[in-house]
């Protein structure tokens, strides 16, 4: 206990831990070329994980290929699917027509609204 004593050691400047008996995982490093930029990002895995295909440039943001050996993996990108908008959603319920007339409603509606507001505001003023 005397040679670990805590008396004259500023606090998170040292650590009291010791790597003795410590045992690391075996690890692989894998290389990542960026399809935009090119830049090549070097990450650190565990031996026995399955490295990801892609990865996220730490550069410009892009995807990021994974290479072995002198070429790269080609990504299959045909199961991606396409975010859907409100747009798609809206004709999933509603048809064109359907949408011109609801709009034509509206619109008339807005434009009764307004002209009955202009003359309820002129006979305020009055």
């Amino acid at each position: 206990m005397a040679d670990r004593s805590l008396r004259g050691i500023r606090l998170g400047a040292q650590s009291l831990q010791s790597e003795e008996g410590v045992v690391l995982h075996e690890r692989t490093q894998r290389t990542y070329v960026c399809s935009t930029c090119a830049k090549e990002t070097t990450l650190t895995f565990a031996a026995d994980a399955e490295a990801p295909e892609t990865w996220e440039c730490r550069s410009c943001g892009g995807e990021a290929v994974l290479r072995i050996g002198d070429t790269t993996v080609t990504v299959d990108h045909s199961d991606d699917k396409a975010a859907r908008t409100h747009w798609d959603m809206l004709l999933e319920r509603r048809t064109i027509p359907e949408l011109e007339e609801l709009l034509e409603e509206r619109l008339a509606f807005i434009r009764a609204r307004r002209g009955a507001g202009d003359d309820v505001t002129a006979k305020k003023s009055a």
